[in-house]
């Protein structure tokens, strides 16, 4: 069985990494692709289009693509759905070395992915917490964190919104974080895995077994036995991690208030976090309540109490 799945590049992607090299995808039955991609456009395109069966993106696009306020038009609403967590991510506002307060922001340009989709609406809801408008700043979009990271670094932007591993890299560089999400919102539903609903009923053993490889790929990540490891896979995936800088990205990445959830699960209330901010500030403006829209874990459920009695895989 072949799976292909497009993801954002970044840290939350090592039990993915995991579960490659020490075959737990393989011993599932399926051979994984794994590809990044630049831009939530771009991935919900080439997902929607076939390219890729599974894509594990932020919530919010799934919302986002589901209620027609997402920055691709389709003639019809993807029937994209969420069948496993993935984190609860802290976004931090990262900005330049000489940004030392929101009001400095004004009339300076911040990155984002788009305007509409991705983690731009903790951004603005940031930004008015501080008492700016989005009128106040040049809102520019560039895609993926990579690119948002570098606009900032370059001097592109004064600043943008980063996940780890982009977030210590650019404190080690001189940058400083303005704030992030923590402070302004209790909890918030971060990164997800979905796939349309047709493909989904037609490849149902395909999709269990992408759970199980992730699922054990998640536990031997989050083994703190396994934790050189991790940390040397990690850096073997991502060079653009540097050995010093390590440890502050382990560290988010395996509190599950800032990084992978265990087991896989989902934050009912982030999501409802999610679903605020959109109703807030999308357009065309919906008020959006209902989470179970958006998911369906019936999947995940099975497997996930299959598991409960099984010891996690021992690998090193």
């Amino acid at each position: 069985m072949n799976v292909k799945l497009i993801a954002f590049p970044g840290a939350p992607n090592l039990p993915i990494f995991a579960g490659l090299e020490h075959g737990f995808f393989e011993d599932a039955g399926l051979a994984l692709e794994i590809e990044t991609t630049p831009s939530s456009k771009l991935q919900i395109e080439r997902l929607v289009a076939g390219k890729y069966d599974i894509a594990a993106t932020a919530f919010d696009n799934v919302v986002a693509y589901r209620e027609g306020q997402g920055a691709v038009e389709f003639p019809t609403a993807p029937d994209l759905f969420v069948f496993m967590g993935a984190t609860r991510i802290e976004l931090s506002l990262v900005v330049a070395p000489d940004i030392r307060e929101f009001s400095d922001l004004r009339g300076k340009p911040l990155a984002l992915d788009a305007l509409a989709t991705g983690f731009a609406f903790v951004l603005y809801h940031m930004l008015e917490q501080a008492g700016l408008g989005l009128e106040d700043c040049e809102l520019v979009p560039v895609g993926a964190t990579p690119q948002r990271w570098e606009a900032v670094r370059d001097g592109v932007a004064a600043g943008t919104l980063t996940i780890e591993p982009f977030t210590s890299v650019a404190r080690a560089q001189g940058f400083h974080v303005l704030q992030s999400s923590r402070e302004c919102l209790a909890n918030y539903q971060g990164g997800i895995f979905t796939a349309g609903r047709a493909w989904a009923e037609a490849h149902e053993t395909e999709l269990a077994a992408f759970m199980r490889g992730y699922l054990d790929g998640l536990a031997w990540t989050l083994d703190p036995a396994n934790y050189d490891a991790a940390t040397a896979l990690l850096l073997e995936r991502m060079p653009a991690i540097k050995p010093q800088v390590a440890p502050a990205v382990m560290a988010k990445l395996l509190d599950p208030a800032t990084g992978l959830t265990p087991s896989g699960a989902i934050d009912e209330e982030g999501m409802r976090a999610v679903l605020e901010l959109r109703s807030r500030y999308a357009e065309p403006h919906k008020t959006l309540e209902h989470v179970d829209r958006y998911v369906d874990l019936s999947i995940y459920a099975d497997l996930n109490e299959a598991r409960t009695d099984s010891k996690r895989p021992d690998r090193s």
